[in-house]
């Protein structure tokens, strides 16, 4: 029943938040933390493991069936470095600077705890505030592709300290080993399961049941990753990837009815984790007073686990983005062009190697420095933080206490809620002041990348109505297939011309056929550019979904005719 009472409250102050213009997540924490000082207020319980194998699974698998691969490729170098490499430098850093001010009694190895819990941003809120004001692309798709990966990097760090704070054994004695079996395998296990799913969806042909078996495809590659002791994050992703990938020979109806499900997911489960954040903070408090902590000792040490937090993102930012354009700077000062002959001069600049089919499609664009310091205060933490903080075990294998268990769990959760105050309340300011956005140019960049997609998609039926003009359909006269034609064109503008397709007559057979061949032509035109990198898989994604939402008219009007 508390759940129930949690979810729906969380609901109604997103719906007030939206009305307001306000962003949801942070209204909804503020709101928590301030019903949990209510008397006699019991805030709902949850194990760690159902909130890693319940929420996050889902809000990860929409976000890759949102996300492209090719698009994930593109930008490979700056999400590996974000996703995995600041993750370690994180980690590193917070587990340094706390053993070693010794504000709380932390050894290096809890610290490294802590460091793993609150190493990993959650971009749900970077993505949302993002997209409504209009980010560039390629930092949105550099923030998402981040937050697929980074909880990977983030968990299995954190296993690896827990194990060795705790006294038990890892699957894998060696952590770089141990790394590495969970990266691979763990993708194997997502993409072996994507290709299942959709070998079944073929013989499925069934819309609903299509979408039912698509909600159970997170938890299991999840799951099953997890038992083997792989990467369940890596695979919730890869799994995404393949489905997505494979979604474009599913039926209209499939797509669209996915594309609706999976919006709701994310909004009811998003709403219920920042309410579950905000709802235990005087718990958290009154967990340290019962470990005889001190209060202003943890608070001081959250206050310095914080700033670490809030600093190094942005100097590992400056050191990721920032070192390209510095050193291509320095080498077009100091070298000079290399001599048409000859072996060359000392300091001459190096003749480019053509790059190879893979690292061809990498983009190497720097992004300017206010798009930097955009991504260097995306840092909010989330679930992923709460759900590891929650996850350390209660004792050591020798049956003590965890040590200093309540007070790692309080820091975190004050990192937690402070980031999404402090970055989540300023990144809509920032992004104004400094003007990253797509939107001060009257979408003159989107708009342009729209008219690539129509392009495509009406050389795409050309080609097709071509072929079909050049080989039309035996045992009709060329009036009708001049009707077929120009209705087909008109893409379902005049309902009334369209034959009835439960009516097997030629006409109707060969319309049927050719308005289909047309969308499949345009289906694959489009993904085949995106692929190549010559339009924005937003703009792909948005005439796929007119082209879904064009069939689907059509199909209705065609249908109330009967």
């Amino acid at each position: 029943m508390e759940l129930i009472l949690v979810v729906v409250g969380a609901i109604v102050v997103t719906a007030i938040a939206h009305r307001r213009g306000l962003e949801p997540a942070l209204i909804i924490v503020v709101v928590g933390i301030a019903v949990s000082f209510l008397p006699d207020f019991q805030p709902p319980e949850l194990d760690s493991h159902i909130l890693l194998s319940v929420v996050l699974p889902p809000l990860l698998y929409s976000a890759a069936l949102n996300f492209s691969f090719p698009t994930f490729l593109r930008n490979i170098r700056p999400i590996l470095g974000l996703g995995v490499g600041l993750v370690v430098v994180s980690a590193f850093a917070v587990a340094l600077v706390s053993s070693w001010l010794v504000i709380v009694p932390l050894t290096f190895g809890l610290a490294l705890v802590l460091g793993a819990i609150v190493a990993p941003p959650d971009a749900v809120t970077a993505v949302a505030v993002g997209r409504k004001l209009g980010l560039p692309k390629r930092v949105m798709a550099i923030l998402t592709g981040e937050s697929l990966i980074n909880d990977a990097a983030a968990l299995t760090l954190f296993s690896i300290a827990v194990a060795q704070v705790a006294g038990t054994h890892t699957f894998i004695e060696n952590p770089v080993l141990l790394f590495l079996y969970s990266a691979v395998v763990g993708p194997l296990v997502g993409a072996a399961l994507g290709y299942v799913t959709l070998w079944i969806r073929r013989r499925l042909a069934n819309p609903g049941l299509e979408t039912v078996q698509g909600l159970v495809v997170p938890f299991a590659a999840f799951i099953t990753a997890e038992e083997m002791h792989a990467s369940g994050v890596l695979a919730v992703v890869v799994a995404g990837f393949v489905v997505a990938n494979g979604t474009l020979v599913a039926g209209y109806q499939t797509r669209l009815q996915e594309r609706y499900v999976w919006n709701s997911v994310d909004v009811l489960l998003e709403a219920f984790v920042f309410a579950y954040i905000g709802l235990h903070l005087r718990f958290v408090l009154e967990d340290l007073d019962e470990a005889h902590e001190s209060l202003g000792q943890v608070a001081v040490a959250s206050a310095v686990v914080l700033l670490i937090v809030l600093v190094i993102r942005p100097l590992s930012v400056f050191a990721i983005f920032g070192r390209n354009k510095l050193s291509s700077h320095v080498e077009k000062r100091l070298s000079v062009p290399a001599p048409a002959k000859g072996r060359g001069t000392l300091g001459a600049r190096r003749r480019e190697k053509p790059l190879g089919k893979w690292r061809s499609k990498i983009d190497r664009r720097p992004l300017s420095w206010q798009e930097n310091v955009v991504v260097s205060w995306t840092g909010m933490r989330g679930v992923v933080t709460l759900a590891a903080a929650a996850a350390i075990p209660a004792t050591t294998a020798t049956g003590e206490p965890f040590p200093e268990r309540a007070t790692i769990q309080a820091i975190a959760f004050v990192v937690s809620v402070g980031t999404l105050l402090i970055q989540g309340w300023t990144l809509p300011p920032l992004i104004k002041r400094l003007n990253v956005t797509r939107f001060v140019d009257d979408h003159s960049a989107d708009r342009q990348e729209d008219l690539k997609a129509e392009r495509v998609v009406h050389d795409a039926a050309e080609e097709v109505l071509a072929h079909f003009r050049a080989h039309p359909p035996e045992g009709l006269n060329p009036q009708v297939i001049a009707e077929i034609m120009a209705v087909v064109a008109r893409h379902s503008q005049d309902a009334d011309e369209m034959p009835d397709p439960e009516a097997h007559t030629k006409r109707s057979a060969a319309f049927t056929a050719l308005y289909r061949d047309v969308l499949a032509a345009q289906r694959a035109a489009l993904i085949a550019e995106r692929d190549e990198g010559r339009i924005e898989d937003e703009a792909v994604r948005a005439m796929l979904e007119r082209l879904d939402l064009q069939e689907a008219g059509v199909s209705a009007r065609l249908e109330s005719r009967l």
